[in-house]
């Protein structure tokens, strides 16, 4: 990586080769088209870069590129695509919109892709339909709560370990990294999630055998593959979900086949 700060304390800017994946529709056969991009400051995130790209080409009367975005700040789990062969770009534990251009260097030909999985097929360019994990959501993602007289949820006791446990899956954005970067194309790293987050609170034991079933159920339907344990879901995930969410939820599907 070249230096991200020149003498006189300025940012650096960068002469990039983008090689991004186009394609008009889910029907249409993609290709890679070749870009130039001068004078890229090492300070602007990678969508920031995606957006200096798209002033050029409108400039150029030519087709903007398509990508997911809403919140930039890491939260939403909107953007996303893949960068040199890595889901999110090459940091760990980062988001593609919390990607700065300081991580790669002047001259160097960037590859941007798409998320690659038959659960996802791609609306335009680099934006993929994602609702399958809505889909996944909707079969058991919700919890029975009694309402009127019931205690406040701040006001039942829960153990720590168990608290820090579900806290930890909850951090998942839903962004899809976990099933782009696997070679199944699993959603199992995020589904187990889900299951691990309801399934470690009081407030998730009702529905908890049949939320496994029906969200197991959820993904088979929709396409996605299994998990092998390669481990590039954890690898890639930019809220560092753990795969030991994968093993609690085999344990609660083999319960609730019982």
């Amino acid at each position: 990586m070249g230096s991200v700060i020149t003498s006189n304390g300025h940012s650096k800017m960068l002469n990039l080769t983008l090689q991004v994946w186009r394609q008009k529709n889910v029907k249409a056969k993609g290709y890679m088209e070749e870009y130039k991009l001068k004078s890229v400051s090492t300070e602007m995130s990678f969508l920031e870069m995606l957006d200096m790209l798209n002033e050029q080409l409108i400039k150029e009367g030519k087709d903007p590129v398509a990508f997911d975005h809403d919140c930039r700040e890491g939260i939403c789990g909107m953007c996303g695509a893949v960068v040199n062969g890595y889901a999110h770009g090459p940091d760990e534990a980062t988001t593609l919109c919390q990607t700065h251009m300081r991580s790669f260097s002047d001259g160097e030909t960037i590859t941007i892709e798409p998320w690659r999985a038959k659960a996802f097929p791609v609306i335009k360019d680099l934006a993929v339909d994602r609702s399958s994990f809505e889909r996944i959501m909707e079969s058991g993602g919700y919890v029975s709560i009694g309402t009127g007289g019931a205690p406040d949820g701040n006001a039942i006791p829960i153990p720590k370990e168990a608290a820090d446990k579900a806290m930890d899956a909850a951090q998942c954005i839903g962004c899809g990294a976990c099933v782009a970067a696997c070679p199944n194309a699993s959603a199992m790293l995020f589904a187990s999630a889900k299951i691990s987050h309801l399934a470690n609170l009081p407030q998730g034991q009702v529905e908890r055998r049949d939320r496994v079933r029906n969200m197991v159920r959820a993904m088979d339907e929709l396409g996605f593959g299994n998990c092998t344990n390669h481990g590039e879901c954890e690898a890639v995930c930019p809220k560092e979900i753990k795969m030991e969410n994968i093993a609690l939820m085999n344990r609660e599907y083999f319960k609730a086949l019982v």
